[in-house]
């Protein structure tokens, strides 16, 4: 997030598209109430008729996979109507000549014909969040998890500089991560490309700066992605994997495909808090302790690093998992034993966003990052004063169709996402009885249309194959659809990923859960 969970609540706008934040983000939802009681204006786009459209202002229900044509149309109706701020636009960015040829004749009909939305609706979001004195865009995987999903993003960013959002106060460009500590592995190298704090390891100065502090010498070759892993293990030019608190089995698309990889690949380390559906393939399984069994930091979504102490004994065999890597490390030849506390300063004499982090600031209260020195404290919002690049960069975005859109064999489009009841692929929400009761096994929602259409009924059990596999489900029938929409959460094994894509995009490698194409076996 370039801003704080804090803000939310003095938004003058939220824009919220990509997120069904009452059930993925609950905690972060109650500031997006707080913000509406107070007299924000409040977007929603999005293919469900989620809980927040009923806090909204104005629900601009669109197609999976059409989010660009959304934003884009959006984008044209405010440079058209003079809506832009153009103070903001000379003195900060660049590139907005060039990004103005993309959406110039993009117009809001043009948009609601690719969206399946209605014109007025494109158009009223569009006046909302420009004339907002603050308006803060909140978005999620629904944004991100599509073969064109980074210039999705980019074309958020086009909607922030356009209207000057980006640098201030109540608003800015924010992504609300999946997991408690998705902000702080990207922050630590979990990049394919990156060290930590994103310092690239094909820079050359970086990377000597990590050489030396480690007397190693580091390849300066991007690794791979999982997309990649996946490939490799299937082709067998990857023949180790070493899985830390993941579960691709379930949460990887094409779930056939990632089982036929792991069985290929000759030796594969699991090292997990219980033995998930990915362990059941493992050679080596590693128990780790839970979050309440060790000591060390999350960085959350707002990029505030927080303390987390032992509150009981790593459970049986269990260890914490920078006592297993140092272990490992050592086994290797590499000599590494260090605590919590001492690998924290380490990351803060190599870091410049981390370098005024230590435990005892932690101990008094969490910390976001840039924090540059020890008398810092902390960064509440990004780029007040300048951008990393000194002045922020448009960029050109074109809409271009899913990898896989409804046809005749396969006419009804799915999408996938999480639910309130269940977190991720239910490694550790799965143990619990009464979580269960409330949702137990797999649906899928459609409306009433699309179950007349295809002869379905609410609470029957169905196929459903597409063009990868196919899965007996419960069907659930909600009139918070499009016809020929349906969607599925991807928790359970044997569930929505057995069907969705693999493609791909092109720059991040994420690949297309958002959109598939089923079809209803009769």
């Amino acid at each position: 997030m370039t801003n704080s969970i804090s803000e939310i609540e003095n938004n003058d706008c939220l824009f919220i598209t990509g997120s069904n934040t009452t059930d993925t983000h609950p905690v972060l939802s109650y500031f997006i109430k707080q913000a509406k009681r107070k007299g924000a204006k409040i977007i929603v786009a999005e293919p469900r008729k989620i809980d927040l459209v009923k806090h909204s202002d104005v629900f601009v229900q669109i197609k999976p996979g059409t989010n660009i044509a959304l934003y884009n149309g959006m984008a044209n109706y405010i440079y058209h109507n003079g809506l832009a701020d153009q103070k903001y636009i000379e003195s900060r960015t660049e590139g907005y000549a060039e990004f103005l040829t993309g959406i110039i004749d993009f117009t809001p009909k043009k948009a609601a014909k690719i969206c399946g939305c209605k014109e007025e609706d494109i158009i009223e979001a569009a006046k909302i969040f420009a004339s907002a004195k603050s308006a803060g865009i909140y978005y999620a995987m629904g944004v991100t998890q599509h073969s064109n999903g980074t210039n999705g993003v980019k074309s958020l960013c086009n909607l922030g500089l356009i209207t000057g959002n980006i640098g201030k106060k109540n608003a800015g460009i924010n992504p609300l991560r999946g997991q408690n500590n998705v902000q702080g592995a990207c922050d630590m190298g979990g990049l394919p490309n990156n060290l930590t704090g994103y310092q690239k390891v094909f820079n050359d100065e970086a990377r000597a700066k990590f050489e030396k502090a480690w007397d190693v010498k580091i390849d300066s070759t991007p690794g791979i992605r999982i997309p990649e892993m996946i490939e490799g293990m299937a082709d067998g030019s990857v023949k180790f994997a070493y899985v830390m608190g993941e579960n691709p089995i379930v949460s990887d698309p094409d779930t056939n495909h990632v089982k036929a990889a792991f069985e290929k690949v000759n030796f594969l380390v699991v090292q997990d808090m219980f033995l998930t559906e990915t362990a059941e393939y493992a050679d080596v399984v590693l128990p780790a302790s839970s979050f309440a069994e060790k000591e060390g930091t999350f960085t959350n979504t707002e990029r505030r690093v927080q303390m987390v102490n032992k509150a009981i004994e790593p459970v049986g065999n269990s260890k914490p998992d920078y006592m297993i890597l140092q272990e490992l490390m050592t086994v290797f030849g590499y000599q590494e034993n260090k605590t919590p506390s001492e690998i924290m300063d380490e990351i803060a004499s190599l870091t410049p966003i981390y370098s005024g982090i230590n435990y005892d600031r932690l101990k008094i209260k969490g910390l976001q990052w840039p924090c540059t020195d020890k008398n810092h404290p902390g960064t509440k919002y990004l780029y007040e004063e300048k951008f990393t690049r000194k002045k922020a960069l448009f960029s050109k975005v074109e809409y271009l169709e899913s990898a896989e859109v409804a046809n005749k064999e396969y006419p009804v489009t799915m999408t996938t996402g999480r639910t309130l009841y269940q977190y991720h692929t239910r490694t550790m929400t799965d143990k619990t009885k009464g979580i269960n009761t409330l949702v137990k096994e797999n649906y899928i929602e459609i409306n009433s249309f699309t179950a007349t259409k295809y002869n379905l009924t609410d609470g029957e059990m169905t196929t459903v194959t597409s063009r990868r596999g196919s899965i007996k489900v419960r069907v659930k029938v909600k009139e918070i659809l499009q016809d020929d929409v349906c969607f599925m959460p991807f928790h359970f094994a044997e569930g929505a990923n057995v069907l969705t894509n693999t493609a791909a995009d092109q720059y991040c490698g994420i690949p297309e859960l958002k959109v598939c194409a089923i079809k209803f076996n009769a």
